[in-house]
């Protein structure tokens, strides 16, 4: 992965939008739709502060010289149709909102980037936009629930699994919020053992992926490739094996190597 993906805020703040026609009138529309004030001149644009700019202009060096511009004032600068030129691509963006998946491909194709998120536009309910809104105005009672965070991540985790409680692909999980926070109580700790015949994530199979992706903690056989590790949740407790005392509550994925 070469890019890094975050989700940046511009409601209130001026971004700068060069061009014309269909390319630049897209990027205009994504700015207002994110709150965002568009800017049309170069100048005026780094004069108000802009952090971001959008270049879809048709004249490969006049566009160059834009970028070069913008970034020596510091812009982060995105040339349509140029990812050599681009410090950050627009992905494909699925809204729930506030829910948003962005799925991108650092410049390779957007075209695919689109498909898969048309994809995934059959597969989420509308009401996974609702749930999150449930969840946000719940924050204080989750954690008056559950006052440890590695306690409230396992409640959650367990109720947001396949046929929990919160399952996100049921069109109205948002409404069993209230009943949940009531009634719910945090999961055990798990430990699951896994077996790792592979070097390349590629050769992990659907399962593995997900457990990498929920586990709180790893235990890991050194000689486990780093880009399968690199495919945990950030946040998630690695040691080496091998491992005494208490793990963290909720997960404890062990990974050996076949």
């Amino acid at each position: 992965m070469r890019s890094l993906p975050l989700f940046h805020r511009v409601a209130g703040r001026p971004v700068i939008v060069l061009g014309e026609g269909a390319p630049a009138e897209a990027k205009r529309r994504l700015v207002e739709r994110a709150g965002g004030q568009v800017v049309a001149d170069l100048e005026a644009g780094i004069e108000a502060g802009a952090g971001l700019a959008f270049v879809a202009v048709d004249d490969a060096r006049e566009a160059e010289a834009a970028a070069d511009r913008l970034r020596a004032a510091g812009v982060l600068v995105n040339v349509a149709d140029r990812p050599e030129l681009c410090d950050f691509m627009t992905p494909s963006i699925l809204d729930r909102d506030p829910v948003q998946v962005a799925i991108g491909t650092d410049g390779a194709s957007a075209g695919l980037a689109k498909h898969l998120r048309l994809r995934l536009e059959a597969v989420l309910p509308d009401g996974i936009g609702r749930l999150a809104r449930s969840l946000g105005a719940a924050r204080e009672a989750l954690r008056e629930r559950w006052p440890n965070s590695a306690e409230r991540r396992a409640a959650l985790d367990a109720a947001l699994e396949p046929g929990g409680a919160l399952d996100p692909l049921v069109e109205h999980a948002a409404d069993a919020v209230t009943n949940w926070l009531t009634s719910g109580t945090g999961r055990q700790t798990r430990r699951i053992e896994l077996t790792i015949t592979t070097r390349t994530p590629d050769g992990l199979t659907l399962r593995q992926l997900q457990l990498l992706g929920a586990a709180d903690a790893i235990l890991y056989d050194p000689e486990i490739p780093a880009k399968i590790l690199d495919r945990a949740r950030a946040d998630a407790c690695r040691l080496a094996l091998p491992h005494e005392g208490p793990m963290p509550v909720g997960l404890v994925l062990v990974l050996r190597r076949g």
